[in-house]
Protein backbone atom coordinates (compact mmCIF):
# COMPACT_ATOMS: atom_id res chain seq x y z
CA UNK A 1 0.00 0.00 0.00
CA UNK A 2 1.26 3.47 -0.88
CA UNK A 3 1.42 6.15 1.82
CA UNK A 4 1.31 9.81 0.73
CA UNK A 5 4.02 12.32 1.52
CA UNK A 6 3.28 13.72 4.99
CA UNK A 7 1.78 17.20 4.85
CA UNK A 8 1.13 17.21 1.09
CA UNK A 9 -2.58 17.91 1.59
CA UNK A 10 -1.59 21.37 2.88
CA UNK A 11 -0.05 22.23 -0.51
CA UNK A 12 -2.88 22.41 -3.11
CA UNK A 13 -0.64 22.61 -6.19
CA UNK A 14 1.67 19.77 -5.12
CA UNK A 15 -1.36 17.67 -4.19
CA UNK A 16 -2.93 18.37 -7.60
CA UNK A 17 0.26 17.48 -9.48
CA UNK A 18 0.44 13.94 -8.13
CA UNK A 19 -0.30 11.01 -10.47
CA UNK A 20 -4.04 10.26 -10.81
CA UNK A 21 -3.92 7.06 -8.79
CA UNK A 22 -2.31 8.84 -5.85
CA UNK A 23 -4.51 11.93 -6.19
CA UNK A 24 -7.72 9.86 -6.20
CA UNK A 25 -6.41 7.36 -3.67
CA UNK A 26 -5.36 9.80 -1.00
CA UNK A 27 -7.66 12.76 -0.71
CA UNK A 28 -9.99 12.83 -3.71
CA UNK A 29 -11.54 9.33 -3.62
CA UNK A 30 -14.93 10.92 -2.92
CA UNK A 31 -14.70 12.96 -6.12
CA UNK A 32 -13.87 9.85 -8.15
CA UNK A 33 -16.82 8.01 -6.58
CA UNK A 34 -19.16 10.97 -7.14
CA UNK A 35 -18.25 11.27 -10.81
CA UNK A 36 -18.64 7.51 -11.28
CA UNK A 37 -22.16 7.68 -9.85
CA UNK A 38 -22.96 10.75 -11.95
CA UNK A 39 -21.77 9.03 -15.13
CA UNK A 40 -23.67 5.84 -14.14
CA UNK A 41 -21.85 3.33 -16.37
CA UNK A 42 -23.64 0.51 -14.50
CA UNK A 43 -26.99 0.05 -12.73
CA UNK A 44 -27.13 -0.55 -9.00
CA UNK A 45 -23.91 1.12 -7.87
CA UNK A 46 -23.84 3.29 -4.75
CA UNK A 47 -21.20 4.86 -2.54
CA UNK A 48 -19.66 3.30 0.55
CA UNK A 49 -17.38 4.93 3.09
CA UNK A 50 -14.75 3.14 5.16
CA UNK A 51 -14.81 5.00 8.47
CA UNK A 52 -12.07 4.07 10.95
CA UNK A 53 -13.14 3.56 14.54
CA UNK A 54 -11.43 4.48 17.81
CA UNK A 55 -9.95 7.69 16.45
CA UNK A 56 -7.78 6.15 13.72
CA UNK A 57 -7.13 7.84 10.38
CA UNK A 58 -7.71 6.22 7.02
CA UNK A 59 -11.14 6.92 5.56
CA UNK A 60 -11.90 5.86 2.00
CA UNK A 61 -14.88 6.26 -0.32
CA UNK A 62 -15.57 3.98 -3.27
CA UNK A 63 -18.55 2.75 -5.29
CA UNK A 64 -20.01 -0.74 -5.33
CA UNK A 65 -23.00 -2.79 -6.32
CA UNK A 66 -22.41 -5.05 -3.31
CA UNK A 67 -20.17 -7.43 -5.27
CA UNK A 68 -17.97 -5.28 -7.51
CA UNK A 69 -16.26 -2.07 -6.45
CA UNK A 70 -14.48 0.77 -8.21
CA UNK A 71 -11.88 3.12 -6.75
CA UNK A 72 -8.40 4.39 -7.59
CA UNK A 73 -7.29 0.80 -8.26
CA UNK A 74 -10.02 0.32 -10.87
CA UNK A 75 -12.58 -2.49 -10.71
CA UNK A 76 -12.30 -5.32 -8.21
CA UNK A 77 -14.36 -7.62 -6.02
CA UNK A 78 -15.70 -5.56 -3.09
CA UNK A 79 -14.41 -8.00 -0.46
CA UNK A 80 -10.91 -7.84 -1.97
CA UNK A 81 -10.97 -4.04 -1.77
CA UNK A 82 -11.99 -4.17 1.90
CA UNK A 83 -9.40 -6.84 2.74
CA UNK A 84 -6.59 -4.98 0.95
CA UNK A 85 -7.50 -1.68 2.57
CA UNK A 86 -7.73 -3.15 6.07
CA UNK A 87 -4.51 -5.13 5.69
CA UNK A 88 -2.65 -2.01 4.54
CA UNK A 89 -3.70 -0.05 7.60
CA UNK A 90 -3.14 -2.93 10.01
CA UNK A 91 0.47 -3.27 8.87
CA UNK A 92 1.04 0.19 10.33
CA UNK A 93 -1.19 -0.32 13.38
CA UNK A 94 -2.58 -3.78 14.22
CA UNK A 95 -5.39 -2.20 16.27
CA UNK A 96 -6.77 -0.31 13.23
CA UNK A 97 -10.39 -1.15 12.48
CA UNK A 98 -13.25 0.48 10.60
CA UNK A 99 -16.91 0.23 9.76
CA UNK A 100 -18.37 0.46 6.26
CA UNK A 101 -21.20 2.96 5.88
CA UNK A 102 -23.53 3.36 2.89
CA UNK A 103 -23.32 6.95 1.66
CA UNK A 104 -26.52 8.97 1.88
CA UNK A 105 -25.22 12.33 0.64
CA UNK A 106 -24.15 13.89 -2.66
CA UNK A 107 -20.48 13.12 -3.26
CA UNK A 108 -20.06 16.21 -5.43
CA UNK A 109 -21.79 18.76 -3.17
CA UNK A 110 -19.24 21.01 -1.46
CA UNK A 111 -21.44 21.77 1.56
CA UNK A 112 -22.19 18.07 2.18
CA UNK A 113 -18.52 17.14 1.73
CA UNK A 114 -17.18 19.95 3.94
CA UNK A 115 -19.56 18.83 6.70
CA UNK A 116 -17.72 15.49 6.56
CA UNK A 117 -14.21 17.01 6.37
CA UNK A 118 -13.74 16.46 2.62
CA UNK A 119 -13.03 19.07 -0.02
CA UNK A 120 -15.69 19.91 -2.57
CA UNK A 121 -14.86 19.76 -6.27
CA UNK A 122 -14.46 23.54 -6.39
CA UNK A 123 -11.86 23.54 -3.60
CA UNK A 124 -8.98 21.84 -5.43
CA UNK A 125 -6.14 23.55 -7.28
CA UNK A 126 -7.72 22.45 -10.59
CA UNK A 127 -11.09 20.99 -11.59
CA UNK A 128 -11.13 17.33 -10.51
CA UNK A 129 -14.35 16.46 -12.41
CA UNK A 130 -12.80 16.16 -15.91
CA UNK A 131 -9.78 14.45 -14.38
CA UNK A 132 -12.04 11.87 -12.70
CA UNK A 133 -13.99 11.33 -15.94
CA UNK A 134 -10.76 10.66 -17.84
CA UNK A 135 -9.52 8.31 -15.12
CA UNK A 136 -12.78 6.32 -15.13
CA UNK A 137 -12.72 6.12 -18.93
CA UNK A 138 -9.16 4.77 -18.83
CA UNK A 139 -10.14 1.77 -16.68
CA UNK A 140 -11.32 -1.32 -18.49
CA UNK A 141 -13.90 -3.55 -16.92
CA UNK A 142 -12.37 -7.03 -16.40
CA UNK A 143 -14.10 -9.70 -18.48
CA UNK A 144 -14.23 -12.10 -15.52
CA UNK A 145 -16.44 -9.61 -13.64
CA UNK A 146 -18.80 -8.97 -16.57
CA UNK A 147 -21.54 -11.29 -15.33
CA UNK A 148 -21.74 -9.47 -11.98
CA UNK A 149 -23.11 -6.18 -13.34
CA UNK A 150 -25.70 -5.15 -15.89
CA UNK A 151 -24.25 -2.38 -18.06
CA UNK A 152 -26.33 0.70 -18.75
CA UNK A 153 -24.12 1.35 -21.77
CA UNK A 154 -21.97 -1.13 -23.69
CA UNK A 155 -18.87 -2.08 -21.73
CA UNK A 156 -15.50 -1.45 -23.36
CA UNK A 157 -13.87 -4.71 -24.36
CA UNK A 158 -10.16 -5.50 -24.23
CA UNK A 159 -8.60 -5.14 -27.73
Amino acid sequence: MYWPIPGIKKHPERRWNQPDRIFFGFGACHILAGVFLEEAPFHGFYGEWIVPIRGFAGTHIYVTNGLISFDFHGYTIRERLLARYGKGHRTRNPAWDAEVVKIDFDLLDTHELNARKHLGPDQYFGDPIPRARAFIASKRYPAELQKLVRPERPVRREP
